[in-house]
Formats: C-alpha cells, structure tokens, sequence
C-alpha cells in the first residue's frame, strides 16, 4: 500500500502594500506557502495566528509589534532593509525568534555613489560645470585618487562593497569596526581599525565614509571633535545612517572651511528641510536617499526573501541573521 503524506503549506504574512509589483516574485513560493499581504497586522488578522513566517516589507514598528504580539507559531522574520533602527523594539529584542536583513541587497549600488562621490572632489565637478555655464576654458590641477587614503567607518557589507571598488582605483583604504579581529573582507583594506581608535584614523583619510548603522553607540559617531582632526582637505560621505553624523556640527565644519566638502545620501532628518543650509552649499553633493535605487532594487529585495525561504525550508543557515542587541 503507499501512503501519500501531503505537506502543510506554510502560512506567511507579509506586511506591505499589495498591489506592489515587486512582491510578485513571492509568486515561487506557491508550492510551499499560502502568502496574505496587507499593509497593516489587522489587513492580516485571520492568518496571524497560524503564520510562521513574518516578511516585513514596508510595515511600521507599530504594525510589526502587532502582528509580533499575534503570531504565536512564529519562527522568523525577514526586514526587506538592511537599517534597523526604526524596526526594533523592546518585544522583538527580547524574543527568541531569528531577525534577517536585506543586508548586502544594496550594497554594490552605494559602493558605486561613493566612488563617484570621491572622483566629484577629486576632479572638481563643480569649477568644471561651472565653467561650462560661463563658456570658460578654465584650466586647472585634478587630484588622481589612487594617491589618496579612503577611511570607512563601519566595516561591514557595505563597506566591503565600497574597500573593494577604492582597492580596484588603487586607493589607500582603512576600515573601521568594533571587533578588529581579522575576517573574511578584510583583504580589501591596507588596516582595520577599532572602534576606539577612530581618532587614530581620520586625520589619515583624504575620504571619511560612513557605512555605519543607526545604534545608541554610534549616533553622532562624527561630531564636533572628530571633525577637528580631519585633514582640510577631507571629504565626508554617508551611505549608512544619516543621525551617525551631527548635521548641525558638519553644516558648521564646512561653513568655516575645517573639511572640504561631503557627499551625503542619508541626514538627520528625510527629506532634507528646504532650510537646511546643506542644499546651497556648493562644497557639497546631495542625493535624496537614492544611491541603492536602481531600477531592480524592489525587485532584488523580493527575490533575496525568496531565496531566504528556501533556505529556511531546508533547515538550512538563513543569511544575515541580526544581533538585535546590538542592532545590527
């Protein structure tokens, strides 16, 4: 006699827009899963208490916390992002079930921003568009980058991704992270710093970059004092969180001309004011939190879950499993 044992289809609530295009990717799963979307917990309800799996794709902390509060068979949650902070709460630290990240979705795409970020400076963008508008043949000395030291503050996938384009322009190129300890990456850097020696680093940077992400211990990372022992010539640029730079001490530190210029994809504050003083200032270059968003990034997040599941399904290791304690 054969027995047919048919396998459950796993519940998963995925809370984000519906209608979004890219969330048809989850369409592979079919086989496997029985997928509810909303864009809140009670769009959701009735597959709350079943659910074993939470995508959050653009959910709020609140609606995180309530769909967390109502799925008791949970067994993990993936974040479409790679950022936390504005994820993390209290009853989602505490609890047992694995958190994953979108970290390394994004990453070629800011390591990109930072290389053009470096050559705007390096070749004077500005004096030449400026030029051009006035229909001048303005003849000028440009720096060549591979003569240059890149300092990356937060040396994890992003800064790699960053280290790896800087190594490939024959840059000099330190990282900076909490445990120095050596480690898969690091190839693409001439020295790790540790967290504590930061000091140490910048007045060696021509570039300072910011890969960090948004924790208690790294808001305000660069302030007033780290600013003080920059090169003159240092450049400032932020692909990770924009509150891990003081604004006001950076709008300060180019006004009196401490640091040349920054090249900035993330603030304190989004969207930028229109009163920020950030946006007439020649010295700097601005994008409006878009250096990962290519026209697959949607895409390329949906179909990371994806894979993640199949992994998942398999009892094998999920990719970027976060320390939620440390948030990250």
């Amino acid at each position: 006699m054969i027995v047919c044992v048919l396998m459950q289809k796993i519940s998963i609530v995925v809370l984000g827009n519906p209608a979004e295009p890219a969330l048809e990717a989850l369409h592979a799963l079919a086989g496997d899963a029985e997928i509810v979307k909303g864009k809140t917990a009670a769009d959701c309800a009735q597959a709350l208490p079943e659910a074993r799996v939470l995508f959050n794709w653009s959910g709020s902390r609140e609606e995180v916390r309530k769909a967390l509060l109502g799925m008791p068979r949970l067994e993990w949650i993936h974040a479409r992002y790679a950022g936390l902070d504005g994820l993390l709460f209290p009853e989602l630290v505490e609890s047992p079930v694995p958190l994953t990240n979108g970290t390394g979705t994004f990453s070629q795409s800011l390591g990109e921003f930072i290389i053009l970020g470096a050559l705007y400076f390096a070749k004077d963008i500005p004096r030449m568009l400026r030029s051009k508008a006035a229909h001048e043949w303005d003849v000028f000395n440009v720096l060549e980058i591979s003569k240059q030291t890149m300092g990356i503050v937060g040396y994890g996938d992003i800064g790699r991704a960053i280290a790896r384009r800087a190594k490939g322009m024959d840059m000099r190129v330190y990282g900076l992270r909490r445990d120095p300890v050596p480690r898969a990456g690091d190839e693409f850097v001439d020295r790790i710093y540790a967290t504590a020696d930061l000091h140490k680093m910048l007045p060696e940077c021509d570039y300072v970059v910011v890969a960090a992400p948004l924790t208690k211990d790294t808001k305000h990372m660069l302030s007033t004092a780290e600013f003080n022992v920059m090169k003159p010539e240092a450049i400032v640029m932020n692909v990770g969180r924009g509150p891990v730079i003081d604004e006001a001490a950076l709008v300060s530190a180019l006004q009196a001309k401490q640091i040349r210029g920054a090249a900035l994809d993330v603030f304190e504050e989004e969207p930028l004011p229109a009163s920020s003083p950030l946006w007439d200032m020649e010295n700097v270059l601005i994008s409006p939190h878009t250096a990962d968003h290519t026209k697959d990034w949607l895409n390329d997040a949906a179909s990371f879950f994806v894979e993640q599941f199949g992994r998942w399904r398999k009892g094998e290791p999920l990719k970027n499993i976060v320390d939620k304690r440390a948030g990250y």
